[in-house]
């Protein structure tokens, strides 16, 4: 019964060998699917419903669904033959009617790629070998958009999946072993990211929300046009880290605002895209959220690593690698930011599963 924790994966340099099967990994909203005759619920990873947020899905479901059981997935939109991670995003919304809008104008699909119940049949804790033939066997009553995941006991066709979809959105590979049981929120399976690194400025820095160093550094590139553009932040420091970045950040602190490169960005007007990193503190921009940093003085480099790159930003956290004392901060341009081969307009979906 809703609501479950999914299982997990934890990230892996190299592609794991042995008895495994292999997996696209999809950029979408984790989702497990309960249905029970006309009742249908969408759980998220952190348990939350997405019913409400995904209502065209509702129907197909029970079309392509056996009338009980719980399926793991993901969500995903597509555009322009790739994955819109940030199109998905704009589905979470309070505002009904703009639900309903993106309902019809970004509809959803659905990837299934584990079973964890059939009628009164628990498979949560058979091994996945079980788990992914029973999923096949229910796969025959699928239709658009609700689809299988493919699936592979061969590295090889693997690692042609890892670079081959690369273009279409998919960031990289699921490694799920065949005799593994079904574990909540426990990561029991791995996961191959495409990995890619990039040498930024560091414009300014957050406090840890404990108060105790610094949380996350503030990051831009400049552009061929000669701005710096905030493309995101470094995180996920040790406690030791945060408190030594604290005296590396304060010499460089800014007394005169508007000295940086982005004092601009204090017009609320002039941040109406959202591109600013949050309204540094002691300037203007109160939310519920406290996204307040510190400008500095953009003269240090640091090498960050990150995996992938929407609208010439960093989806997500990147992880810082090492100062570059090497590098002039007028030359970490934007040209750094590999993407992949454009996509064909063809859909991923019907690229790679169906």
């Amino acid at each position: 019964m809703p609501p479950i924790k999914p299982m997990l994966a934890k990230p892996v340099p190299e592609l794991p060998l042995g008895d495994m099967s292999y997996e696209p990994k999809w950029d979408g909203y984790r989702c497990i699917v309960f249905r029970d005759g006309d009742e249908v619920v969408m759980g998220s990873r952190n348990e939350r419903p997405l019913n409400r947020y995904f209502p065209e899905m509702l129907e197909p479901f029970k079309r392509s669904l056996p009338e009980r059981c719980v399926v793991d997935g993901e969500l995903i939109v597509s555009i322009d033959g790739k994955l819109d991670f940030d199109a998905l995003g704009q589905r979470i919304h309070p505002a009904d009617s703009r639900v309903q809008m993106l309902a019809e104008a970004t509809p959803a699909d659905f990837v299934a790629f584990d079973l964890l119940a059939l009628d009164d049949r628990s498979y949560v804790d058979e091994p996945f070998a079980v788990r992914r033939e029973a999923l096949e066997g229910i796969a025959s009553g699928f239709a658009p958009p609700v689809h299988l995941a493919p699936a592979t006991a061969d590295p090889e066709l693997a690692m042609e999946w890892f670079v081959s979809t690369e273009a279409a959105g998919l960031d990289g590979l699921i490694i799920k072993p065949v005799g593994a049981p079904y574990v909540f929120d426990k990561r029991t399976q791995f996961k191959l990211k495409h990995v890619r690194t990039a040498d930024c400025v560091v414009a300014g820095y957050r406090m840890h929300k404990s108060g105790d160093g610094v949380g996350s550094l503030v990051l831009g590139l400049n552009t061929p046009e000669g701005q710096l553009r905030h493309v995101g932040v470094a995180a996920s420091f040790t406690a030791k880290q945060r408190a030594e970045l604290v005296p590396q950040m304060e010499p460089l602190v800014l007394d005169d605002l508007a000295e940086h490169p982005w004092a601009d960005w204090m017009d609320a007007e002039a941040n109406a895209d959202g591109s600013m990193p949050g309204a540094p503190n002691r300037w203007s921009g109160a939310s519920d959220r406290d996204h307040s940093w510190i400008p500095v003085r953009p003269e240090r480099v640091v090498e960050v690593q990150y995996t992938w790159t929407t609208a010439g930003r960093f989806r997500g956290t990147t992880k810082m690698l090492r100062w570059r004392p090497d590098r002039d901060p007028g030359s970490c341009s934007t040209e750094q930011l590999t993407e992949p081969a454009p996509p064909s307009t063809e859909s991923p979906v019907t690229a790679i599963v169906d």
